[in-house]
């Protein structure tokens, strides 16, 4: 098993790990490179006004981070087009679809950025051009390989001519129009191949073997007749065109069996099945398995403490039979009760979060859906939503309460910590508390939160504007406490606020904890907003342009939350592909 992602930069220990890996593949696979060449990519990576393009790499790894292939895409802002420099796998690891899903890859993240192609070098297939059979053959396979998606040689101009006499195998320029059937016109297609020769090759190509090349670029040219496809799978190609995806969607099957029955427990299993009912037959989702995460990324966030008398009490505890908190302790480590029903007070901060025999089995379940969705998130997709129960953004390191259990959100927002700047934006009716104690003496997520204001919502304690951070983190929290029955307007234009924090903080990726409870008649909100209010609040979020995972918290006005959740995850997928 392997999993995609973008490195951005080195500035996180994984990256670094994964950059290192590249440049000992590239040693490996490409022998003719320079040893310059390979450490350049570190430069690349930051300092794209140099080299006058931006440099994406995506990695194929494992669990623990050990690379099975890399691709090197450069963009060219303003010639509008992507080149591919490099893509390789690991020797040993090259006939398991690692390089086509590395490509395929490539081509999302091209058509996302609207280029009118990916561009490549490949040997050539034709006697003519190269005498070596061994090669031929090597390169036949390749452009095979390409062919497939595709992409094909440039005919009909002068590319592959040599620079010098005693050159051998010249390139060809290699095109992926992207699922499109025209090439660029004549005009921008010398653009880009004068930016290909003068970017990439200048300190090898002379001026006028540039100019003789762009000169014989006319209306003649064309893309090279499909050589390995069958006549009806090149029927089939042509006709594809291809729209935005379905998002990742992931939730427990058994997060029924967290179902406390006491009457005016809101948080019930109903609401699970209302939000998957509203995306029956819309197309716009693709649900997956859950994945089992190791509880390492669990106690990173809590304190093993809270996490070990999760576990216990849950195992303690008869089967339907509810155990509340009624006595609470001053939270002194040396004074903790040594009864576990009595540990109740000391670790939970209400009376209406009840621990029973699953607690512990479906706030793990929530956990790992999030992290399904977060590798997911890793590898390439735009969005993905964990649709889980119970909630988490109340959870804090050392408690739970609120119906939360372990902070979900939070969880998932360390775990993508590890591979770029996270931003949190918790849109629920009451403040995510949990997050912000958990971050709030860091700087490598920022975290936001529209709440009720907290001098008449719960938690009561937190969610004040002055709550900026400390330390390292000062800075780094924003809370944005709202008017009782504020109004949709008001709301978006305060969200908007929100969104420029977030956008200047810059983030890889972006963790939206979703209440519905902002809707009209929630029983714990007092806000009144309709399917049309969640659709322009997702298309808002979506408009940032970042990477979202969705972790489901509150939201229990049963009639119409799944519709909500419908219109708030339309508004996200219509801009967050553009």
């Amino acid at each position: 098993m392997f999993r995609i992602r973008r490195v951005a930069n080195e500035l996180y220990p994984m990256n670094r790990y994964a950059v290192e890996q590249v440049k000992e593949i590239m040693r490996s696979q490409f022998s003719a490179v320079k040893e310059e060449k390979i450490q350049a990519i570190s430069e690349q990576l930051h300092d794209p006004l140099k080299y006058r393009f931006r440099a994406i790499l995506f990695v194929a790894e494992n669990n623990i981070g050990k690379l099975k292939g890399f691709a090197l895409l450069m963009y060219v802002p303003d010639r509008g087009f992507c080149f591919l420099d490099y893509i390789a796998t690991r020797k040993e690891d090259a006939p398991v679809g690692i390089g086509s899903a590395l490509y395929e890859r490539c081509r999302e993240e091209a058509m996302l950025l609207k280029a009118s192609g990916v561009f490549m070098e490949c040997l050539p297939d034709d006697p003519a051009f190269c005498k070596d059979d061994n090669l031929l053959e090597q390169n036949a396979s390749r452009l095979k390989f390409y062919e497939r998606f595709g992409a094909r040689p440039l005919i009909n101009t002068l590319y592959e001519t040599p620079v010098k006499q005693d050159d051998t195998c010249a390139p060809y320029l290699v095109v992926d129009l992207l699922d499109k059937t025209t090439l660029p016109q004549p005009r921008q297609l010398r653009l880009i191949v004068e930016a290909i020769l003068q970017r990439k090759y200048a300190d090898y190509c002379p001026q006028d073997y540039i100019e003789k090349v762009l000169n014989s670029i006319d209306e003649t040219a064309e893309l090279r007749p499909f050589k390995y496809l069958r006549e009806s799978n090149q029927r089939s190609f042509e006709a594809t065109i291809k729209s935005k995806k379905p998002l990742p969607l992931v939730y427990n099957e058994q997060h029924s069996i967290h179902h406390v029955k006491e009457r005016g427990y809101v948080e019930a299993p109903v609401r699970i099945s209302a939000v998957l009912k509203a995306f029956e037959g819309t197309g716009l989702v693709n649900i997956l398995p859950v994945q089992f995460f190791p509880e390492k990324h669990i106690r990173q966030v809590h304190n093993p403490d809270l996490v070990d008398f999760l576990k216990e009490i849950s195992a303690a505890t008869p089967e339907g039979r509810s155990v509340y908190p009624y006595i609470f302790p001053i939270r002194n480590p040396d004074r903790k009760p040594r009864e576990l029903a009595l540990q109740t007070g000391y670790y939970c901060i209400d009376t209406f979060t009840p621990i029973h025999r699953n607690v512990w089995e479906a706030a793990r379940g929530a956990v790992d859906c999030a992290l399904t969705c977060a590798v997911e998130i890793i590898q390439g997709e735009p969005l993905a939503y964990a649709l889980v129960r119970p909630p988490g953004h109340h959870a804090e390191t050392n408690v739970y309460g609120g119906f939360c259990y372990l902070n979900t959100a939070a969880i998932a927002a360390n775990y993508l910590s590890h591979f770029g700047k996270v931003a949190i934006l918790d849109i629920d009716y009451h403040h995510g508390n949990g997050q912000q104690e958990i971050f709030y003496k860091r700087s490598d997520v920022l975290t936001v939160s529209l709440h009720g204001h907290p001098s008449t919502t719960y938690p009561y304690f937190a969610g004040y504007r002055k709550e900026k951070g400390e330390g390292e983190g000062l800075g780094f929290n924003h809370n944005f406490p709202l008017s009782e029955g504020a109004r949709a307007q008001e709301y978006r234009m305060i969200l908007s606020d929100a969104l420029r924090l977030i956008e200047k903080f810059d983030p890889a990726y972006l963790v939206v904890a979703f209440g519905v409870d902002i809707a009209k008649d929630d029983p714990t909100g007092t806000l009144n907003f309709t399917s049309k209010d969640f659709e322009k609040n997702g298309r808002m979020i979506g408009s940032l342009q970042i990477p979202v995972l969705v972790v489901q918290e509150g939201g229990y006005m049963n009639r119409t939350l799944g519709t909500n959740a419908l219109h708030f995850i339309k508004g996200l997928h219509d801009t967050v592909w553009k």
